[in-house]
Parts: structure tokens; sequence; C-alpha cells
């Protein structure tokens, strides 16, 4: 009777109450409510927020996926994509968020750009978004299998103008639009797109990315380039203010400065990741250049600086970037993403001479606004406590130092166990490094030690937003949360 009751009460709520519940759930929950009768099943058509991920189809996260299971969960987004929209209540035209994320596989991605355009010629659709995989990651894909995924992304790209359009969010993965008879024929991407506000490239064998005219970009994540040229150029993107670029440096690589490489936009937030090998930033003297790519910057992360090297370099950023309020680095030498083999080290040619000096000293410039730095992977060598006394005399206002030990993923546990570790564990350990880091120094800030435990929610969401690529990458286990302080 009690049960009766409360399905009543359900009941009894307004049609705009019950679709806001759906809304809240995942869609492939949602659905099956159409079930339950035939109010259910109409409001089930008439949801305003769609996401629909292959990954909620897939036995587990990857990285690696079997063909199999590619090609069935693969099938179940087409035919779930094609159901829901297909009845979708044509007198509920507003969708205020449409996501696919899917494989670029067999004509899996026809279909569901066949469906996707028919929604957008009929629906206002507010939000829309492509999240397009490869059954392979980075890792596995040689050139055949990029320069197929490219041709594929070339034939769906063509066929539907008006989805990509429409799109107001785009993630891209592991795509070669190359000519292999000269590796330096290789394709600029230019983007031209009015309605996009968040760009995600990674792993995609383009000479150069053109930003041309982007007018509500406002998020852009670049992974992964070929340094024949600058890879990135941006013209009309008035917008943008949170920038992620990521890349794996060759002994051949061009060092990149920020200013020509950024030129043209005033970001807020920068994340820039070096995967454990050679610094590919070219520190900069301030010039106007600098200071106006720098000039709105609150938030800087870098990731995965190679361990044992001088990070002095680093502050060429925070002299450029006035308003910085928080500096975030990670240094790591990821050894379970690493290629350690001497011999394809050689073979692929990875420097072995990962650092970068600067010569500019920290005592000639003073910096107001910042008030955080957290180091992660924190040793007590001589050349982290120079670096973290440099910043305590360059900012006058610096409230809090947050120093935590090595990362280390669930993967490489038992390498990063064998590789010397200096962090102070004891009481008495951190009293002298602090003495060490503060000696002769007139700052009001305080060092902390903090567990994995004591991790701040703040920093946690700041890490992890500075780290995503896309919601299938995060889902894919890469965010800073699959990692462990041991």
């Amino acid at each position: 009777m009690q049960k009766g009751n409360r399905d009543d009460m359900l009941s009894n709520l307004p049609d705009d109450i019950l679709v806001n519940i759906l809304d809240r759930l995942d869609v492939t929950y949602a659905v099956r409510t159409s079930i339950l009768s035939r109010r259910w099943s109409r409001l089930s058509t008439k949801l305003s927020r769609l996401t629909i991920s292959v990954l909620d189809f897939l036995p587990h996260n990857g990285p690696i996926f079997e063909i199999d299971e590619v090609v069935r969960s693969n099938a179940a987004v087409v035919e779930a994509t094609t159901s829901i929209l297909a009845q979708r209540d044509s007198t509920r035209k507003t969708i205020h968020l449409l996501s696919m994320t899917f494989f670029l596989k067999d004509s899996d991605h026809i279909s569901i750009g066949h469906a996707v355009a028919k929604t957008m010629a009929t629906h206002k659709v507010e939000m829309a978004e492509f999240n397009i995989m490869t059954e392979r990651d980075a890792t596995q894909c040689d050139d055949d299998n990029l320069a197929s995924y490219g041709k594929k992304f070339i034939l769906f790209f063509d066929a539907f103008p008006d989805a990509f359009g429409g799109l107001t969010r785009l993630h891209l993965e592991n795509l070669d639009s190359v000519n292999r008879t000269s590796l330096m024929e290789t394709t600029t991407l230019q983007v031209d797109h009015s309605q996009l506000s968040d760009l995600a490239i990674g792993d995609c064998v383009f000479a150069e990315l053109l930003l041309n005219s982007v007018p509500k970009l406002t998020r852009l994540a670049f992974e992964g380039w070929i340094s024949f040229h600058y890879p990135l150029s941006v013209g009309d993107a008035p917008l943008l203010e949170a920038v992620k670029l990521n890349n794996v440096a060759l002994s051949w690589h061009k060092m990149v400065e920020l200013s020509k490489f950024l030129c043209g936009t005033s970001v807020r937030d920068l994340k820039l990741g070096f995967k454990c090998e050679k610094i590919w930033v070219q520190p900069e003297c301030l010039t106007k250049s600098l200071a106006s790519v720098f000039r709105q910057l609150r938030f800087v992360n870098l990731d995965e600086i190679p361990e044992g090297y001088d990070l002095t370099w680093t502050l060429f950023i925070l002299k450029a970037a006035p308003l910085l309020k928080e500096l975030y680095i990670t240094v790591w030498d990821h050894l379970c993403k690493m290629v350690t083999d001497e011999e394809k080290r050689k073979e692929h040619l990875f420097s072995e001479e990962k650092g970068v000096e600067w010569e500019s000293s920290a005592s000639d410039f003073h910096h107001e606004n910042l008030v955080t730095l957290v180091i992660f992977g924190f040793q007590s060598e001589k050349y982290m406590v120079s670096y973290i006394r440099r910043v305590m005399e360059a900012a006058a206002n610096l409230e809090e130092v947050f120093l935590y030990h090595r990362l280390a993923c669930r993967k490489c546990l038992d390498n990063s166990r064998k590789q010397p570790f200096k962090f102070p564990w004891t009481k008495r350990q951190r009293l002298s490094v602090k003495k060490r880091i503060t000696d002769g120094i007139d700052s009001f800030a305080i060092i902390h030690f903090p567990t994995t435990a004591g991790i701040r929610c703040q920093q946690q969401r700041r890490t992890k937003a500075a780290g995503e690529v896309s919601p299938a990458a995060a889902e894919k286990g890469d965010s800073i949360f699959d990692m462990v302080l041991k």
C-alpha cells in the first residue's frame, strides 16, 4: 500500500518536474522509464539533455578495447541515437545539450551523423558536442592507422556540414591527413566556426592548426604535434580563456616561444604538459608581446616536468603574468608511460638532456598577486628548495605552499618504489626543510606537506580541470584522480 502511495505521489507531479528529474539521469536509464506507461513513454521524448556515450556500453573503461567490444558498443550507440532522436517530441524543440561519444568505425559514424543532422534541422540545439574516438589509442597507432582514421573523418566532416556547423564542442584524436610520399607535405587544419566554444585535438598529424575565426571559442586543448613549423596560429578568438598544450618533445623539436605560440590571445588558465620528456618551452625575456599574452593569466599548471632538472625557467611566466594567483607544478618521471629502453630512445631520437636554462634572476622583479604555490613530486633536493625560495622572494603576498610527494599511478607503483626519492616524512625532516626554504626570507607563507587525503577539494578540481581534454579522455582514466601519492 505504501509503495502504491509513493507511485501515486510521483505520478501526480507535473510533466515539467518529471522531465527535469529524467534529465538528471543517464539517458539510457531515463529512456527505460518509457515502458512504465504511456505517460512515461511520452515524457522520455521530451528530454532536453541527451548524452549518449559509447563508454556507457563498454564492459570496462579501457584504454585498450577488444574489437568485438568496440563493434558491439558502437552499434548500441547508433541504435540508441537513431531511436531516441527519431521519437523526439516535435513540439518540444529546444535541446539544451546533445552530446555524442562514439568510435570512428565502419559506417556507424555516418548513421550518427544522419540522425544528428536531421535533429539539428528540426530542433533548436543550444549545445552540441562530438567526442570522436578511435579503437586504438595513440601508443597503438601506426602511420596506416592514423591515415585511415584521418580519411574517415574527412569524409564524415564533408558529408554533414550542417551537423558540424552546429557543434559547440568537438574532440578529435589520432587523425592524419598526411601525404605519405613526403613527410613535409602535411595538412594544415583551418578552423572557421561561429558556434564552437570547446575544441580538443589529441595526437593528430597536422602541420599547423589555424584558428582563423572562432568568435565563441573559450577552451582549447592541443596535444601532440610535429614541429617542422609553429603548430598553432590564433586569429580571431576573443573569448579564448583556457588553453591546454601537451607534447612529447624529441631532440629535433623546435623550442616554442609562448609569445608567438599564443599570439593574439589573453588566456586566464594555462596548462603546459611535457610528458616527462624534454622541456619544449623557450623561456623569454619580458616583452610587450609576452606581456600581452599573459596579461589576464590567473592560473598556471605545468604538468609532468621531468625529475632532476632546474625549475628556474618557469619564473619567466610568473614575471610576465602580474595577475597570476595560482601556480601548480608536477615533477614526475611517469615510468609506465615513458620510453625507457635505451635503444628505443636512440632510435626515436628522444632527448637525454631534458632541461632548459634561464639566466634572469628572480630578484629583479616582485609579484603582488600570487597566493598559492603547489608542487607535486617535491624532493628535498637543492634545486627544488632553491626554486621555492626564489618564488617566495618574488611573491610578496604568497599565502600558502603545498609540497606533495611524488605521484604514482596504479600501473607503476612497483617502479616508483624502486626510484630513490627524498621526501621529508618525519616532523624533524619537515622542520629542517622549512628552515632551508625560509632562512633569511621575509615571508608569511605557510608551508604544508599534505598527504593524499589532505589534497584540498579546490586543488583537486583545479588540477582535474587543467588536465582534462574531454569526457572521453577523463573516463579512460587519465585524470589526477587515478593517481595516488606513495
